[in-house]
């Protein structure tokens, strides 16, 4: 991979990864458009600069991540599903990371945060903050989680929905939804550098250190501009956009 291709790729996770869009699915989609093959060795890239990203939001978050036991417990209540989902189930997901399966998976979510939208209303009693939530809310917010694994779902979009369903604020089921990619991501991210760790040269360890530093920038700056954006807007312009690149791809690219 060139330098100039991992500075993209990097680009596009720090971009993608908190705003409900998928950013395994647009990390899929540019590879795509540079003409790089999903090789396990690619597909191991696209996981392990995602960490750039959650390095962003240890950063972003360091006062309640490192002082916070009570959230630490609910985090990992909430990476159970997909723990247990992802390791049964790894060679399959794996199986699934093709631009088509994203096309279509970015449409299907697009409706579907059009629809939840129209009708959600927040409520004065709606969960203000991410210490309020329980350990069942917790469990079933990483639920929604594990449905991500489909590439083109989108890991924050299927929280920030699964959190809005059960009843947290949008703001606090954003904040959630950020801080959970913390332990799902680091788990992710160690599994695959375990199983394919051998197969990296030194060229593909500089490309990688260029997309994680690149993504690790780029996502601390959309961080914040997300959880800006969420106090006054709904999510039906990433419903809209997801539409409306899912059928490009559909239609033009595939």
């Amino acid at each position: 991979m060139e330098l100039f291709d991992a500075l993209i790729l990097g680009i596009v996770e720090g971009i993608t990864e908190f705003l409900p869009v998928s950013s395994t699915g647009h990390l899929i989609l540019a590879s795509s458009l540079l003409g790089i093959e999903q090789t396990d060795v690619h597909k191991t890239f696209e996981v392990v600069i995602q960490l750039g990203s959650i390095l962003a939001v240890i950063f972003a978050f360091k006062d309640k991540i490192f002082h916070s036991l009570e959230l630490w417990k609910r985090l990992i209540v909430g990476f159970i599903p997909t723990a247990v989902l992802g390791l049964t189930l790894y060679k399959i997901i794996k199986s699934l990371f093709a631009p088509e399966t994203v096309a279509y998976m970015l449409v299907i979510g697009g409706v579907i945060f059009i629809l939840v939208e129209l009708f959600y209303k927040e409520k004065e009693h709606h969960i203000g903050s991410v210490e309020q939530i329980s350990y069942k809310q917790a469990f079933l917010i990483g639920l929604f989680q594990s449905m991500a694994m489909v590439p083109g779902t989108s890991r924050s979009g299927a929280t920030i929905i699964g959190g809005i369903l059960i009843g947290l604020k949008r703001k606090t089921a954003t904040e959630f939804s950020f801080l959970l990619a913390v332990p799902t991501m680091l788990a992710a991210t160690a599994y695959d550098i375990l199983k394919h760790h051998s197969e990296f040269d030194f060229s593909q360890a500089q490309a990688l250190g260029v997309g994680f530093v690149t993504a690790f920038i780029v996502a601390l700056a959309i961080i914040k501009w997300f959880l800006s954006f969420v106090k006054k807007h709904s999510f039906i312009p990433f419903g809209i956009y997801r539409i409306v690149v899912g059928l490009i791809f559909l239609g033009v690219v595939l």
